[in-house]
């Protein structure tokens, strides 16, 4: 197969085994193949370099973070990571404690305790809040001859708050006009664990439904009620087995388990079902709020953009932006510049999560090279 470098890169996008294949194929450059490479460029284009990177942290990125490693390592053999997905809070903890070279994390560094303790991890030099993996928060419900369950934000506040209890209320009702909807009581699942997912989805609830979600924006669950579950996992596998229930989970573990999801309405007016596309215009419409190399960005739970789905949330791969070790830094750069690459972010999408907008794809690529 004589095909070009930015052929090769396109053909990563495609699978993970065309990819593979490329790596042995002929290129104008020189190149070390890379089941044999302790650095330089493979065949397929990526920035190989030998060593290892243990991560932990957000399990939203789980599969997300499992096919990238997948693919960079079939293609870097002398190239060795791990990422444990303990959860966001463990994330940021390993990562400040030292034990992680990078974390995950599905919301942004606090200002204060939190982002100080990172620095202090990174010899006084901020830590970056780098968005990588853009994963729509689905709700996920298994009701039996119900189809395109449809919500609008007070209905879905009101079930994880406890105050509609059963699947036949007037609110579900009025929202489902064509369902028939039976009077099981619901078993709303959330998460046990200190877990971004759960920031973002009260971050959510309290921005679209201020009056009937009171319990606040947080990692650790406040509402009363309920079943918890660890992990996205554990919700997802909960809500499979369990009849007239409902959860909040990232879309890979929806898409993973075959789970059906509602359509949620937005500020626009309309349900939305959730699509890559639809999540991305959500994600497209943040703004950055960090400085610098520091890409925190605040979303727009209420967009009015048309067709955009409104429960999405960012997971962000949290790095030195100065004082990571000098045996760490190259594999580093080189595999978080391949997971923010075209290629590595449009391989994602079968696996249910949105490409990052090429607006803020393009910065998290220009502050990873500049990483010291």
């Amino acid at each position: 197969m004589n095909l070009k470098r930015h052929g090769l890169i396109a053909g990563i996008a495609l699978t993970a085994t065309l990819a593979l294949a490329a790596c042995g194929s002929d290129n104008n450059e020189p190149s070390t193949p890379a089941s044999d490479a302790a650095s330089g460029t493979s065949a397929a284009g990526l920035t190989c370099v030998g060593g290892s990177l243990t991560a932990q942290g957000s399990s939203a990125q789980k599969n997300a973070m499992d096919e990238w490693i997948k693919s960079y390592q079939q293609q870097c053999s002398s190239a060795k990571i791990d990422y444990q997905g303990t959860g966001s809070g463990a994330g940021i903890t390993a990562f400040s404690g030292g034990t992680a070279d990078f974390a995950g994390s599905d919301s942004a560094l606090k200002d204060g305790e939190e982002s100080t303790k990172a620095a202090g991890r990174c010899g006084g030099a901020p830590a970056l809040n780098l968005p990588m993996v853009t994963g729509p928060i689905a709700v996920a419900y298994n009701v039996e001859g119900v189809k395109d369950l449809q919500l609008k934000p007070d209905t879905l506040a009101k079930i994880f708050s406890g105050a509609i209890k059963t699947w036949n209320d007037d609110a579900i009702k009025a929202d489902n006009p064509s369902a028939t909807l039976p009077s099981a009581p619901i078993l709303a699942v959330h998460r046990s664990d200190s877990s971004g997912t759960t920031d973002n989805f009260t971050g959510y609830l309290t921005a679209a439904a201020p009056s009937a979600w009171t319990a606040g924006k947080d990692k650790v669950w406040k509402a009363q009620g309920g079943q918890a579950e660890k992990g996205s996992d554990g919700i997802a596998g909960a809500v499979k087995k369990s009849a007239n229930s409902i959860g909040y989970v990232e879309w890979s573990f929806a898409k993973a388990n075959s789970l059906s999801t509602a359509k949620i309405f937005n500020g626009a007016g309309e349900y939305t079902a959730l699509t890559a596309e639809a999540a991305g215009k959500t994600v497209a419409g943040a703004k950055v709020t960090g400085t610098g190399d520091d890409l925190k960005l605040s979303i727009d739970y209420a967009t009015k953009e048309a067709g955009a789905y409104p429960i999405v949330l960012v997971t962000y791969e949290i790095v030195c932006s100065k004082g990571t070790a000098a045996d760490k830094l190259p594999l580093l750069k080189g595999f978080l510049g391949y997971t923010v690459s075209t290629a590595g972010q449009a391989s994602l999408e079968k696996l249910g999560y949105a490409p990052l907008p090429e607006t803020v794809r393009a910065k998290v690529e220009s502050s990873i090279k500049n990483l010291a």
